[in-house]
């Protein structure tokens, strides 16, 4: 078996591509006709968004994400921190904690996408 997906349901698929694009610099690797899935270029496992209302069409009920209860986050490992942080800021990410040293040796910055997901933004961890 292989771990292929990540996908989060979000209102404007679209829309939630252009910011990923523009806050982390990922590149959109596909966009359904459709415009109720979509994929970012991001290795062998994709991080991909299926509209809300597809999903509602398929029977499921997707709750909205909650920044300041999370379930899960998604990791961006970057050697800049705090130029990661400053550019997903100007896309219009919403600040959680600002750049800080961990003290097993590791960056971290968490913002929220505009769809509430929490994102980290984390250098490698020193080893």
């Amino acid at each position: 078996m292989k771990f292929r997906y990540t996908i989060l349901y979000v209102d404007d698929v679209a829309a939630t591509l252009d910011f990923y694009t523009r806050a982390f610099g990922l590149e959109r690797a596909f966009l359904h006709e459709s415009g109720d899935y979509g994929e970012l270029a991001t290795g062998d496992t994709k991080l991909a968004f299926s509209s809300t209302a597809l999903m509602r069409q398929l029977g499921k009920s997707p709750a909205p994400a909650n920044p300041k209860a999370p379930v899960f986050e998604i990791a961006l490992e970057t050697d800049d921190v705090r130029g990661a942080l400053d550019r997903a800021l100007a896309a219009g990410a919403t600040l959680v904690q600002d750049a800080r040293d961990e003290p097993w040796g590791q960056t971290t910055s968490y913002v929220s996408d505009p769809n509430g997901y929490l994102v980290e933004l984390c250098s490698p961890v020193a080893g």
